[in-house]
Order: C-alpha cells, then structure tokens, then sequence
C-alpha cells in the first residue's frame, strides 16, 4: 500500500505532462439562477488602448460562474454617463444589473476610470467609484473593478486580482523534458516563467502575504525545498537532508515552513523557523505522514497519514500535539486545502466508485460532498475567498486545469492551447 501511495503522490503528476500554452477559461457549468448583466464599452476619447476593459470586466463576472454577460452586440445603446441611461432598454433585455464607464488620459501613462454600477430594476445606482491606473496595467484596474462590482452584488470578496501558480512540462525528445514554474493572472493571462528546469518542479506554495513561493525542485538530482521571492526574483534553498524533501506549507505568520521529511528514515512532518533554521518533529509514526497545511489561525497542522490503514487527514494540535484523525468516509482522503475561515476542508477524495475526485468537508457538521465526476482529479487549491476551488484533471488525453464552486454548481475548464498543466496554486488576495 506505502508503496503504491508513495507512486501515486511523486510518480503519476508527470505522466502525461506535455509542453504548455496560455490558459483558457472555458465555462461549462453556471448557477442556474446566474443574474444578467450588461457591462458597456466604457467611452475612452485618447489613443488606442491595448486593453478593453469593459471587455475584462465582463468576462471575468462571466467566468465566475455568478453571471451571465450580455454580448456587446445586442446592446440598444452605449451609454458612459447617468443622464445616457434608459433603463427600460435594458429591462426589456432582461438585464438585472448595468455597468458604465468612461474613461480620460490624467498625465503621462496614467488613465483615470470612472465606473457606474446599476441595479436596473429598481433604477437605481448601487455604486460608483474613479479608479487610476497605467495604461500598461489596464488589466489590473479591470481586475479591481471587477472585485469591487462582484462584492457589492454578491456580499463575497473579490478574487478577480489574485494570482495562480502552476507546473508544466514540454517533451523535448526521447527521456528528456523541460519542467516551468509559472504564474499567471486568475484566468491564465499574463503567464510569467518563474523557473525553468530540466527536472521536475512540484508543490508550489503561496506565502500567506504572497510575495514568495515555495516549491519542490529536483535540479540537483534529489529533491529539495526552494523559496522564490516574487518582486526581486532571489531564490534559496532551504536545508535539505538525505531522503525526500517536500510538500512546504507557509504558516500563516511567514516565519516557518511545514515540510515532509524522511530524513530519519520515514516520512514525517517537520516545522522549520526559516529565521533560526531551527527544525523541529512534529510527528512520529511508523505510517507514511505527509502532505501539511496549516490552520488559519496558525494553531493546527493538518497532514495526510496511512496510520489507520488507508490515507486520510488528520489534525495535530500545535500545543498539546494532540492528534485526531478528520476524515472517516471513503478509503483515500488526501492534500488537504482549508477555506480562509477554517470551515470547509477541500481534498482528493475515493469512495466506493474508485475514482479520484474532489470533495470538501464541513469541519463542523461533519457532512463531506464530491464536487467532480471525473476519474482522476488532484492537487485541490481555494481561491482566498472560498467561493472557488482549481485542481488538475484529465481532459481526454491531456490533463487540464478546472474549478468548481464550494457548493458544486459552479465548473469552468482551464485549458491550455495545447499540451497539459498540473500542481495550481491559488495566490491569497494581493490587495
């Protein structure tokens, strides 16, 4: 059994890895009662633009899954200011909410948006709000504004302006590939290669004020645990002992990394001080534990053991070292991901079908739900607002990125062009 999970965690994320393009988000499950909404062209009298940022807008309350997008083409008007508005226009469209915006140079490369968001049938405006930006970060104004306009309808933060992490890898002949770290906006655009190896990079990790990331590379021919810090590109690697170095997890102060270690001859569960490069245990068991996450509040380490026959997760309690197992249905439970407030336990989950799918827990009820239907899904990360959670998959014969909504109603695809994409990593919010 050691054996086959040990496969099944190190071997199987590259057996389908191939070379890797932008992704795509490609929705193809919303919210049956998904609200209509009208997003104009927002009016712009300078140059042109290399965004649209209406058009980022929309897509982006599109691809969330929480509302339908009305096509520019059967728009009656393009309204930029209140007096323009005729809400019968889009009422008779069926539109619940109007978006409207114009837009000014304000000096240099700077550009000052202003944005209108309109309840339509009670005519009324809900919001309004000047935002400035460069014209070469017009996706990142849109991105804000989408967050802004997502919360004041759904009571929900934003996740819009966050990033993702994910692996790829591109065949280059006969026993040879090439392994890349990248990172990209939510929906795939703006990929940037933060590593590139002829070895296989695995487990990226956000820290919890995302400025670094942790990953596990084997450039040196075994593997150890590296930090990447973001803004200035430095990177280290931290200590590394003989045996299998892996699976990091930020505690939520910065300060530490939870490692999986075999140092000692079995895989454990260590705490690293990243300042006095202290290392200390934290668990010791004749069974395979690995894969930590912390708590949010810091105060537990959750990990994956086989120490009661078949993998599942259980929770060490930081103080007391007190450890309780969390997951009882199904005969695989593993990598472990909780929602910002501590509530929801997302994992790989295997019950009587045989199949590898996600599932989440409520830590308080008990109640665990399967979210997929797939054969094969892994490697679960939430978004910080805990309304989405990203995983790999399989798509035919290529393994995909795709998202599902806590609750299951929500799904979107992200494909590449071509080739596949594995380990993603939800950013936590960045503004």
């Amino acid at each position: 059994m050691k054996k086959a999970w040990i496969f099944v965690l190190w071997v199987t994320l590259w057996s389908h890895l191939a070379h890797s393009q932008q992704l795509v988000v490609e929705v193809t499950q919303g919210m049956d009662s998904a609200n209509p909404i009208a997003v104009v062209p927002f009016a712009w009298s300078g140059q042109p633009l290399n965004e649209d940022v209406a058009a980022i807008i929309g897509q982006n309350l599109e691809r969330s899954g929480f509302f339908k997008s009305m096509a520019r083409e059967n728009m009656l008007s393009f309204p930029s200011t209140q007096e323009q508005v005729f809400f019968r226009d889009w009422r008779v469209q069926k539109n619940d909410y109007l978006v409207i915006g114009r837009m000014e140079p304000s000096g240099g490369d700077q550009v000052s948006v202003v944005f209108e968001l309109y309840d339509v049938l009670k005519e009324q405006r809900i919001h309004a709000q000047q935002v400035s930006g460069s014209t070469a970060n017009l996706r990142d104004v849109a991105h804000f504004i989408s967050d802004i306009i997502f919360e004041q309808l759904t009571g929900i933060k934003g996740a819009f302006s966050t990033r993702i992490a994910y692996v790829t890898s591109e065949q280059l002949g006969p026993n040879q590939q090439r392994f890349r770290l990248h990172m990209a906006d939510w929906d795939g655009m703006r990929p940037r290669t933060i590593l590139e190896s002829s070895e296989p990079i695995l487990s990226p990790a956000w820290s919890f004020d995302g400025s670094k990331l942790a990953y596990v590379s084997f450039e040196t021919s075994r593997p150890s645990v590296y930090v990447q810090h973001l803004a200035t590109g430095q990177r280290e690697r931290i200590q590394s002992f003989p045996g299998l170095n892996g699976a990091p997890a930020w505690s939520p102060d910065g300060r530490r990394l939870a490692l999986t270690l075999s140092k000692d001859g079995n895989p454990e569960v260590y705490v690293l001080d990243l300042q006095s490069r202290n290392l200390e245990r934290m668990t010791n068991n004749s069974a395979i534990d690995t894969e930590p996450f912390w708590s949010p509040d810091g105060r537990h380490l959750y990990f994956t053991s086989d120490r009661g026959g078949s993998p599942q997760i259980y929770r060490l309690d930081m103080s007391s070292r007190g450890v309780e197992r969390v997951t009882f249905e199904g005969n695989y439970n593993a990598r472990g991901r909780l929602t910002q407030d501590g509530r929801f336990l997302a994992m790989v989950h295997r019950g009587s079908s045989r199949r590898f799918q996600i599932a989440v827990q409520d830590l308080q009820s008990g109640r665990l739900d399967i979210l997929t239907n797939s054969d094969y899904d892994e490697s679960p990360s939430i978004a910080p607002n805990g309304s989405i959670i990203i995983y790999a998959t399989q798509q035919g014969t290529r393994g995909v990125l795709a998202a599902v909504s806590l609750d299951g109603r929500i799904r979107f695809n992200m494909p590449a062009a071509q080739g596949d994409v594995r380990e993603p990593a939800w950013s936590p919010f960045l503004r």
